[in-house]
Order: C-alpha cells, then sequence, then structure tokens
C-alpha cells in the first residue's frame, strides 16, 4: 500500500459541496508541520479508519495527559473503591439547603434545612418515595450516583437536584458543570434547565433546538453580547500573528496559484535553477521563433516546450459503488430544513473552513520519454543555451524543474507554516480569555462529553466543584475521570447500567482483559460503592412492565399508567408477540434483515393508521441497520401512507425515547445451530427494546429460537404466557366498524 511516503493526517472538515463531487473532496489537517504537502499534481491514497473518528477521542486522549500533572480528587472512591461515601467539603461547611421546591406542603419550614442531619423523613412531594431518596442521594454525596431504570424519571431528579443546588449558589461562587454523551441528552437536559435558569451557557453547537438551546451557544452569546480583548490578553496580538502567516503563508503558495500557464522562466531564475545565461537563452529563443503578438500570449517555457508541454491527467479512474446509498435520516432531513430557515452557523462546529483559501492548480506537465534518468537531466541542464537541449528530451526537463519547484516552494510553505502552532494556541487562548468572562456570569454550563474534553481547559479556568453527568452508564470511564478537575468537590452520575453501554470502536478492547465497555458507573457499583435506584416508572403498562422483572427486580407502576386509552383496532389487545418462522437474510452490506417480517410490519403499520393511530405516534425498532432500511424503504413506498414521516430506528439509537406504540423487529429466525440470535443475546440492548412502549407493544420474531438461544428470552416469554395469554403465531386484529377480530398469519 505504502510505496514510498504515508502521511498522517486528520479530516479537518467535510463541506457537503465537496462531498459530491468525485472524487470526494475534503479539507485535511497535517499534524506535523514537515509533512504538509502542497503538490496539486500529487495522488494519494486514503486509508481510512472507518470503525471509529479520531476527533472524539483526541481531546479526552490530551486531557488524560493533563490530568497526570494535576492532583486528582476522589481517589478513595474512583481507585480505592472505597464503599462509604461522604458529604461534598463545601456541603459540610454549610449543610444548610432551601429545599422548599421540592415539597407541596404549605406548613413547615423547608427553607433553611440541614440535609445533613435533619433531612425531613415524612415530606409532601410529587416524587415519589424512590425519587425523594435518590434527591437526598445526589444532595450529600460527594460521589453520588444515581441508578434509573427505563421511565423512573431520572432526569426529572436530576433537574430538581439542580433547581436545590442552585437555590444556594451565591455570588461568586463557580457555576455548576452538565454534561451528557450525546447532543440529544443533552439539549433535553438543558431545555428543562432554561425554565428556571434561562442565561445557562452551552459549550459547543451541534444543538438540533433552534428556539432555547442554540441562542445559548458560547458562539451566539458572542456575538449577542460582544467584549473588548482584554488588556494585556493575547487575543489582539494573536489575531495579528494570524494576519502576518497567512499573508507569508499565501505568498508562499504563489507561483501555483495560477495554473492557466506553465511556470514562468523567472520562477526557475529565482529559485536559482537555471541560470541568467539560460534565461537569456530562452527569452532570446522564444522572442526568434515566434511573432510579438503570439509570444505575448503565450509564456516563454510553453514556446520551448512545443508539443512535449502535455496537460496533466489524473491516474484516478472514477469508481461507481456496487452499494445503494443509504437513505437520509429523517432527523438530518429536518435539521438541514431548519438551518437553511434559519441561517444558523457556529464557528465552533461548522463543516467548512473560514480564512483566506487558495486554490492550488497545475494543469500542465512534459511530456514523458522513457530512459531519460534525473542524472541525465542533469547533464542536459549544463547547457548554458537551453535551446540545444533535444526536442525528445525537454519533456522530461520540464518534469524535472517542476519537481525541483514543488519541491523548494514547499519548504518555503513549511518554513512558514512553522509559526503556525504557536498562532494557533495564542488565537484558541486568546478567544477563551474572553469566553472565560461569559462562562464566570452563568451559573450552569452544559456539554457533552466530548466536549467537555475539547474545551476542559476553558473550563477549568471557572474552577467548578459540582458536575452532573447525565447517561454517565453510557459514558467511558475516560470521559468521566477528565470531569474530575483538581477543584471538585461533587460528582454526580446518573444513567443505567442494564441499559446501553458505551460502544468500543475496537472491539478487542471489550471484554477481558481491558472491559473498556464497562464505565465507571458500572464499576463503582459493581465495587460495592453507595447509589440510590429508582424503583417507581412512569412510561408501561403494567404489562410491559412485567416482563421486565427479570432485568429489575423492586420496579413498581406509578397510577399515572393505570386506565390508558387502547390502541384502535386492536379490541383490547395492547401486547403481543407474533411468532413465526420466516427466514432471516443479509443484506448487501452484511447486516441481517427479514423480508417476510418487514412486509408484515409495514401492513402492520398501515392497518393501525387506517384505524386511527397517527404516525407520529408509532416507532419501529429493530437490532439491525439492513432491516431498518428494508422497512423505511417499504414504508415510503406504501400507496396508502404518502406524505408520512416514519420513525424507524435501530435500538442502539432510540435509548432514553419513547413512543405511544412500539412495533419490534427481531429479524432473527433461523434453525438455532448455526445462525444464533446476535444482538438479541444481549441483555442491554434488550432492556432498552422492550422499555420504549407506552400504550402498545408488538413484537415480531420466532419465540421458539429465542427461548432455545437465551435464558432472558426464556424467562420474558414465560412472563408473556402467562393468563392472559400474549404470544401467538397469529396476530388477532379486530375491525373497529363491525368489531370482528381477525387472525393474520404469516405465509
Amino acid at each position: 500500500m505504502f510505496r514510498k511516503v504515508c502521511r498522517v493526517a486528520v479530516i479537518a472538515a467535510r463541506p457537503l459541496a465537496g462531498l459530491n463531487m468525485d472524487p470526494p473532496a475534503i479539507d485535511l489537517f497535517f499534524r506535523a508541520i514537515d509533512e504538509i504537502e502542497i503538490d496539486p499534481q500529487q495522488e494519494w491514497v486514503m486509508v481510512e479508519a472507518r470503525s471509529a473518528y479520531y476527533e472524539a477521542y483526541r481531546h479526552t486522549l490530551c486531557a488524560l495527559q493533563k490530568i497526570a500533572h494535576e492532583r486528582f480528587p476522589l481517589t478513595e472512591h474512583l481507585v480505592s473503591v472505597q464503599a462509604q461515601v461522604a458529604p461534598p467539603q463545601y456541603l459540610q461547611q454549610q449543610p444548610f439547603k432551601d429545599i422548599s421546591l421540592v415539597t407541596t406542603s404549605t406548613t413547615g419550614n423547608y427553607f433553611k434545612v440541614n440535609i445533613l442531619d435533619n433531612w425531613p423523613e415524612q415530606m409532601e412531594s410529587d416524587l415519589d418515595p424512590s425519587q425523594l431518596a435518590a434527591l437526598r442521594h445526589i444532595l450529600t454525596k460527594r460521589m453520588a450516583i444515581v441508578q434509573g431504570p427505563p421511565g423512573t424519571g431520572k432526569t426529572h431528579v436530576s433537574v430538581v437536584a439542580l433547581k436545590v443546588l442552585l437555590s444556594s449558589i451565591g455570588p461568586g461562587d463557580p457555576p455548576i458543570i452538565v454534561t451528557a454523551q450525546t447532543n440529544h441528552a443533552l439539549d433535553q437536559l438543558l431545555r428543562h434547565v432554561s425554565v428556571f435558569e434561562p442565561d445557562f451557557v452551552r459549550l459547543g453547537g451541534r444543538s438540533g433546538d433552534y428556539e432555547i438551546i442554540k441562542p445559548r451557544t458560547m458562539w451566539a452569546i458572542r456575538q449577542q453580547a460582544p467584549l473588548p480583548p482584554l488588556l494585556g490578553g493575547l487575543s489582539g496580538s494573536a489575531r495579528k500573528q494570524r494576519k502576518d502567516l497567512t499573508q507569508k503563508l499565501t505568498v508562499a503558495l504563489g507561483p501555483l496559484r495560477n495554473g492557466s500557464e506553465p511556470l514562468p522562466a523567472e520562477l526557475l531564475l529565482h529559485l536559482k535553477l537555471i541560470s541568467e545565461t539560460q534565461y537569456k537563452s530562452l527569452v532570446d529563443g522564444a522572442e526568434g521563433w515566434v511573432g510579438i503578438n503570439e509570444f505575448q500570449s503565450r509564456t516563454i517555457l510553453a514556446t520551448w516546450m512545443g508539443p512535449n508541454l502535455i496537460v496533466h491527467e489524473k491516474q484516478r479512474q472514477s469508481q461507481q459503488s456496487e452499494l445503494q446509498y443509504e437513505e437520509v435520516d429523517q432527523e438530518f432531513e429536518q435539521l438541514k430544513e431548519i438551518e437553511a430557515e434559519h441561517g444558523w452557523t457556529d464557528e465552533d462546529d461548522q463543516e467548512t473552513l473560514t480564512g483566506e483559501w487558495v486554490p492550488l492548480y497545475e494543469p500542465f506537465t512534459g511530456r514523458q520519454a522513457y530512459g531519460i534518468t534525473d542524472q541525465k537531466v542533469e547533464g542536459l541542464l549544463r547547457y548554458q543555451d537551453m535551446w540545444q537541449i533535444p526536442h525528445s528530451c525537454r519533456g522530461m526537463v520540464y518534469r524535472y524543474l517542476q519537481r525541483q519547484v514543488k519541491d523548494k516552494l514547499c519548504l518555503n510553505f513549511r518554513s512558514a507554516a512553522s509559526g503556525y502552532p504557536r498562532t494557533s494556541q495564542n488565537s484558541k487562548i486568546g478567544g477563551w480569555e474572553v469566553d472565560a468572562i461569559h462562562l464566570q456570569k452563568a451559573r450552569i454550563i452544559g456539554m457533552t462529553t466530548t466536549g467537555l474534553s475539547k474545551y476542559r481547559a476553558l473550563i477549568a479556568s471557572v474552577k467548578p466543584k459540582v458536575v452532573l453527568i447525565e447517561e454517565a452508564a453510557e459514558t467511558f470511564e475516560a470521559h468521566v475521570v477528565t470531569a474530575c478537575f483538581d477543584t471538585l468537590e461533587h460528582l454526580i452520575l446518573v444513567g443505567d447500567h442494564k441499559q446501553l453501554r458505551g460502544h468500543c470502536a475496537v472491539r478487542d478492547l471489550e471484554g477481558e482483559p481491558f472491559n473498556l465497555e464497562v464505565s465507571l458507573f458500572e464499576r463503582m457499583i459493581n465495587n460495592g460503592i453507595e447509589y440510590s435506584q429508582l424503583t417507581r416508572q412512569r412510561r408501561m403498562l403494567p404489562e410491559f412492565r412485567e416482563i421486565l422483572a427479570p432485568i429489575y427486580e423492586h420496579l413498581d407502576d406509578h397510577p399515572s399508567v393505570l386506565g390508558r386509552e387502547d390502541i384502535p383496532g386492536m379490541g383490547g389487545i395492547n401486547f403481543w408477540f407474533h411468532s413465526h418462522q420466516m427466514p432471516e437474510s443479509n443484506d448487501e452490506s452484511m447486516s441481517k434483515q427479514n423480508e417476510g417480517e418487514a412486509d408484515l410490519i409495514i401492513g402492520f403499520f398501515e392497518y393501525l393508521i387506517r384505524n386511527g393511530m397517527r404516525a407520529k405516534d408509532i416507532t419501529v425498532l429493530t437490532f439491525y441497520n439492513g432491516q431498518r432500511k428494508r422497512i423505511l424503504r417499504g414504508l415510503k413506498k406504501n400507496r396508502g401512507m404518502q406524505g408520512f414521516r416514519f420513525n424507524v430506528s435501530t435500538v442502539d439509537s432510540y435509548q432514553g425515547e419513547e413512543n405511544e406504540v412500539i412495533l419490534l423487529s427481531l429479524v432473527r429466525n433461523n434453525n438455532g445451530s448455526t445462525g444464533g440470535i446476535g444482538f438479541l443475546n444481549i441483555e442491554n440492548r434488550v432492556c432498552v427494546a422492550l422499555s420504549r412502549a407506552r400504550r402498545g407493544f408488538y413484537i415480531f420474531g420466532n419465540d421458539w429460537l429465542l427461548r432455545r438461544s437465551s435464558a432472558l428470552w426464556e424467562n420474558v416469554i414465560a412472563i408473556m404466557e402467562r393468563e392472559p395469554k400474549r404470544v401467538g403465531t397469529s396476530l388477532p386484529i379486530t375491525c373497529q366498524k363491525h368489531n370482528r377480530r381477525t387472525q393474520i398469519k404469516s405465509k
């Protein structure tokens, strides 16, 4: 693969317009100055890691390097796994808190309560007992861990805890840091926060909320309330350094900017690649060969080269992929529409680079002649009269000079670019000096876990004491460790290790001996660190919740889940496992799919729509992307459902979500001896799949195969077979108009 040279580069941007070109155009950032390449005729083979995005890990790895030289808090728990957790230091110094917003009682004094010694044992509240216990745990433990099974309101508890914590923040106190693994989860939390704390700050611009969150991004705040550069700060000097550096780099690339003609002879003379005598011979000879008008329209070297000057042709052949383009996610389509409507840009997260663009274009080269080596060319260049060089050799001479020119230009460019790292660093620091002023005014700062690593130095400048991490069970330990600033006194982890774990891009790092898929949240619980668990769910009908008993032993129902309206057209059957034996297969990308099952689900989806369900209230879930694509294609092609937006998602993409009706496509259907059940054997994924529905839950798969392959599925299906039985080889539907029940069987 690497015949001569290997360069390591990072994709700095990928503008959508460039991706549509052939070949696709991207912007590269060379990490090492001495590896920068500027030859527009040079062709490279790009080797890309498809399983991971380096940028997502780079900032975390850099942050871990910094932490090695800092004081690391909470070592008694994070390292020594001490089970008993003490209160935060700031709370020991001032244990009185206003918890009046927690209670619905109109009597009693809850405005100033010693929450360490006098937490009210009997308190009227909208929170259930397990939520109150979790709230107390969050407020009084320096490392608080709260496990929230599906639908138990763990985000709500986090929001109430933030309200209480904010009520005691005074002037000069540092802001609270809130972070989550995904932009979606972070925005969901910040939307709740905005109700009582509208002046939060959001670092990073990857938000789809253009009404509440986007106006509170750091970029938007800079535009709304610009601040002058700090006196003595780096911003002003860095701006001048960047301007000067840009000018130097532009000059260095000058000879390659105008590529409509061959290289000028003056450039060869300037770079001392030819002598004064040789240059004069080129000029005199060119004037003698052509008329004055023609000479003015052609360069000297073009005249000297004659037919040996040819257009450079790319060696690369256009390649047509055999794989079809995957359907664009509806969420992405909607986001692009909103971006076009609002015209938002964000310099922190945009897909195009700012600054001066210097296009490099070199369309010509010399005709190749075999047998003429560089050594022979060097001998030919001893002629002081360039016209004495034979015509047949001039193409190779031009190629040699062309190569020498670009080598010298590249060295000049690299020399000028040597000041880039320092200028870039000063520019970033100068910007952060101003950003820090905005952050010091905020009481809550939010960012993703990747953003926390990326902006760690900026966040550290406000000396945070309290950090709350949502989705902590999905967050890799390294990301949590980067949140442990040396000023940290209170770490709050909220999540559920029974649901999805973090995804290791390198599968070899999962399991023994590395166990990188095990979050710090899960590791702490496994090692006996005290934690609080929420136990009352507000999402699912009780019959849905019952099948989670093998996963959650102590989960019960809130009264709000009782008495919900039945699914129209199902005759009171809101929960069903339709067992069939339609075989699975692989799609073109080797993802599992089941054509018969997909067609059955598409037909059932249409039936629910015709009986009064709204398309937005139905989600199709599957464990395999191949099945997701097939079902989505089928729904879009269905003539009876034109114009609808469909929710079709993989299980991995749906954690934290819910809908009125869930249609779960299990896909796997084989004899069990060779195929197995793949992802369906991963309990964390199964937990998510079984806990998304509010009113209607319909599963499609092979119950015999599942029972044979998984103890968890055996227990789940055994619960469904209790009276009233909810498993069968036909799907019972009931016409609303005629009240007639029909059994739908698979082919």
